[in-house]
């Protein structure tokens, strides 16, 4: 008799193990104690591992609860904490306490910090393109209630006034181009494309379109093929316009940031069987090497001054790196001060 009430309550607990293990929330039985008598392995994600028999005051340590004093509550519990983990790790929680008998309570835990996480972003973002498109707008606001109160005015101040309102006009212009851009690529980046393009079209074509415009006038672009056979091009499975736009973004930014009439290089390679290598190389004052990790950041700039002079916004890099990921590329970035600066992005190759 005894050995089948064991095979039962073994049984019930597998079979317990189970349902708990098929929860995305983390799941704890407490006793009221606080020991903990069961935890299934999100609770084990969100709190450490081996958390069995260890008392639940000693696991969840936060400044916005006091868990022992909810334990002894017959109420239901709903609250949000925050957290610090054994490694430094913040986390957001939604806990839920419940009590099932007078021995037992139930801990249901949400993970809350990648919304929470998010949610600071997205307040982040409108923050800075409030504070980009500011200052433009009140420089036009300026400018035009001058015109319009001071009609002695002469030619050449009214000329003068005209273009930098032209400008402002343009840069507020560039901005909302790239927040919808990056909006766009944000949006797809978890769909990978479904056409394949040869690498080098879009590299010729932007180099074309940069000679043509007059931008690369005091640089020269040159590309340098180490691997590439024109009869038989590389491929990659590819959108042919948002590629164009990471290597207009790049070679944009060399020409930018590099020194006047310096040389700036495209390498391709093919390293393996299994991807493409584009290196972007110009020189000029470099970017420090606290700075290169938070280059591909919306609205990060070395020298925001200069950055916002040369009709910069800040969403360039950003815009490259969500492209990337759509593509599944990666990106690394290298300088020395003074001397050059390389963007490597590594393709993957596919079969054509």
């Amino acid at each position: 008799m005894s050995n089948n009430i064991d095979k039962v309550n073994s049984k019930v607990n597998n079979a317990f193990n189970q349902i708990g293990d098929l929860m995305d929330d983390g799941f704890l039985l407490v006793d009221r104690r606080g020991d903990i008598q069961f935890a299934n392995s999100s609770a084990e994600e969100f709190l450490g591992k081996e958390l069995s028999r260890r008392n639940i005051t000693e696991v969840i340590k936060s400044k916005d609860l006091n868990i022992s004093r909810f334990l002894k509550t017959d109420k239901e519990i709903d609250k949000e904490f925050s957290f610090q983990m054994d490694n430094d790790l913040k986390r957001s929680l939604f806990i839920k306490i419940k009590k099932i008998s007078n021995e037992l309570v139930v801990i249901l835990l949400l993970d809350m910090t990648l919304q929470r996480n998010l949610e600071k972003v997205r307040r982040d973002f409108v923050s800075n393109v409030s504070h980009e498109l500011r200052s433009p707008l009140t420089s036009l606001v300026g400018f035009i209630e001058t015109l319009l109160s001071d009609k002695e005015i002469d030619k050449n101040s009214r000329h003068k006034f005209l273009k930098i309102m032209d400008e402002e006009a343009k840069r507020m212009n560039r901005l909302i181009d790239d927040i919808l851009s990056l909006s766009k690529v944000e949006t797809e980046e978890h769909i990978t494309p479904s056409t394949s393009i040869s690498i080098l079209d879009p590299i010729k074509s932007v180099i074309s379109s940069l000679d043509e415009s007059g931008l690369s006038k005091n640089n020269k672009i040159s590309l340098v093929d180490k691997s590439l056979n024109e009869d038989r091009p590389l491929y990659i499975i590819g959108n042919y316009d948002e590629i164009t736009q990471v290597f207009t973004n790049l070679f944009e930014n060399a020409i930018k940031y590099g020194f006047e009439k310096s040389d700036i290089f495209v390498n391709i390679t093919k390293p393996n069987g299994k991807e493409v290598v584009v290196e972007v190389i110009n020189e000029g004052e470099g970017i420090p090497t606290k700075y290169l990790e938070r280059l591909t950041e919306r609205f990060f700039r070395v020298d925001k001054a200069r950055s916002r002079k040369i009709g910069g916004t800040g969403l360039g890099l950003a815009i490259v790196k969500h492209i990337l990921i759509r593509h599944r590329a990666s990106l690394t970035i290298d300088s020395e001060l003074n001397k050059k600066t390389s963007f490597k992005i590594k393709f993957p190759l596919i079969k054509h």
